[in-house]
């Protein structure tokens, strides 16, 4: 649902530079696809800079892009590109070549005490694990290093390897067996392991997804609003925890719209705010729908209740899995679509804001605590390359906190976000000990829908001790509901075993609670947003 046109994903190169004349973007960006591996891995074997080799890779497309109809034997394109790629990759060396260098002793030595130094940063490690990786691989003669660069960039397949160097399968296999002996077998497992983390993956292609992060935290809120935690005995004070949720995740709804639209910089980014938002409410409505619906023909169809209960129990897992998948795949997407909006639509960053390397992108305290900083929160669209949000207290699209998370992805003892993991979670679907969620997963869950030891939901509930629902209740000892399977079920004891009467006391301040821990995050990051966007904007 992403993905560009896939018509054009078997065409031949002769065709794709034919469709690329004619103004097709989608097209060209098929041709980006296609050799982007084999352009940066040529560049990375013969200046050893993976971010410099890509920005010589993506100069290549760019200058292709303009000049493209100066090919005049389009089936000849993938030679044409590496052409210009020499030709850039030699310019590069000659301008080296004039800039004072580092020895290797002195680089070693830089390494030796920076390993030694317990609060390393991510970013130091991985630019130290670069300089270890080269300075293994440049002791190879290029005719070897390429080979054994686009063998672990190419899912380790010597065919496709052979494809795109143009040589024969036999010739191919000498090459790599030859630079594998030359490397010395301490290093080989870092190497394979460090280039495939390096390859530029389908970010380099600039997909069709956008800005998200906000968005969808807002929507598990939103989706969380749809019915929540039952945990009172009267269905007075479970009506009044469903209305309370229900508005909480509409204003955090608002919040996060706002400041997805405060983030999106071109046409593209706004529109799929706006879809994303659509999709993350539409799964929740195809489930929320089904769901009652099934509770309605199952009570004008008693004698089938058991049929219906068991497809409403597998809406629920349904939900689960594409939350789950929209999640994943949106954290990708959005760095797809910000990569292909700066290649084709650079006038749009063109703010100091907007760059990748700009500091107030994210907050990061500088009080540390056992090397963790005390606040990390992460601000803006995310980029490719951008690690996770941590802290004692993190936001960010991935955040994870050693006492609270906020995020598209929170994992934190107390954790928000749209797939939430702690000991005390609140998300769309969340996991943990005390779990609450449109679709909650726990030890103690309430949602919606709930999954755990003890369940309660407004729903559809499944639990192993104790099952509590208005709708459909599945448990192994107790169950409570309007269709209801158990040992013991809509009776005293399954009453006593569910404990009702420990909530039905407290359900007014554990729907506070829930209001305060949606609401109150999605506004500080909406406000945070604005503040800064306004402000560089001036």
């Amino acid at each position: 649902m992403f993905t560009p046109q896939k018509a054009i994903n078997k065409t031949d190169d002769a065709t794709l530079v034919l469709i690329s004349l004619g103004g097709d973007r989608d097209a060209f960006c098929e041709i980006v696809s296609r050799y982007q591996n084999l352009l940066c891995s040529l560049a990375f074997a013969s200046i050893g800079d993976i971010k410099q080799s890509e920005d010589l890779a993506q100069e290549v497309f760019i200058e292709s892009w303009l000049k493209l109809h100066t090919l005049r034997e389009p089936e000849k394109l993938k030679p044409w590109l590496c052409g210009i790629l020499r030709f850039k990759i030699s310019h590069y060396l000659r301008k080296e070549k004039n800039q004072p260098a580092t020895g290797a002793e002195d680089i070693e030595e830089q390494i030796l005490t920076d390993f030694s130094s317990l609060s390393m940063e991510k970013s130091a490690i991985e630019q130290q694990e670069q300089v270890l990786l080269w300075n293994t691989l440049s002791n190879l003669d290029i005719i070897y290093r390429e080979p054994l660069i686009l063998f672990y960039r190419q899912q380790q397949s010597i065919e496709r390897v052979a494809d795109e160097l143009d040589l024969t399968i036999d010739t191919t296999k000498q090459r790599l067996s030859r630079g594998r002996k030359l490397l010395k077998t301490a290093m080989l497992n870092f190497v394979g392991t460090a280039l495939d983390k390096s390859k530029p993956g389908a970010v380099f292609t600039a997909g069709v997804a956008a800005m998200l992060t906000d968005v969808t935290k807002s929507a598990s809120a939103a989706a969380l609003s749809a019915g929540s935690m039952k945990t009172a005995s009267t269905f007075k004070a479970a009506t009044l925890f469903t209305l309370l949720a229900s508005f909480s995740g509409l204003i955090s709804a608002f919040f996060g719209l706002r400041a997805g639209l405060y983030q999106s910089r071109t046409e593209s980014e706004r529109k799929l705010t706006y879809k994303v938002v659509g999709l993350y409410m539409m799964f929740a409505l195809i489930w929320l729908s089904g769901t009652y619906a099934l509770k309605h023909i199952a009570l004008n169809q008693p004698d089938d209740a058991i049929l219906y209960t068991l497809f409403a129990h597998a809406l629920v897992f349904l939900f689960i899995l594409s939350y789950f998948l929209l999640t994943f795949a949106t954290l990708h997407q959005v760095q797809e679509l910000r990569a292909r909006e700066r290649i084709f639509q650079p006038e749009a960053f063109y703010r100091e804001i907007d760059q990748k390397d700009y500091k107030r992108r994210e907050y990061k305290s500088a009080l540390k605590l056992f090397g963790i900083p005390l606040m990390h929160f992460q601000f803006g669209t995310p980029e490719h390359g951008d690690s996770a949000a941590v802290g004692w207290i993190a936001a960010g699209s991935k955040a994870y906190g050693v006492i609270f998370a906020w995020g598209l992805i929170a994992v934190a003892p107390v954790s928000v976000g749209v797939i939430s993991v702690g000991f005390f979670s609140i998300g769309a679907v969340s996991l943990g000990l005390l779990s609450f969620g449109a679709a909650a997963i726990g030890g103690l869950a309430f949602g919606s829908s709930a999954i755990g030891y003890k369940a309660y939901a407004s729903l559809s509930s499944l639990g192993w001790e104790s099952a509590f629902s208005h709708g459909f209740s599945v448990a192994h000892e107790a169950a409570i509901g309007t269709f209801a399977y158990a040992h013991e079920v809509n009776n005293e004891i399954a009453y006593e075993v569910s404990k009702l009467s420990l909530f039905s006391n407290g359900t007014h301040w554990i729907s506070l609670t829930i209001a305060f821990f949606v609401i109150l995050p999605a506004y500080l990051h909406y406000k945070n947003v604005r503040k800064r966007m306004k402000k560089d904007d001036k």
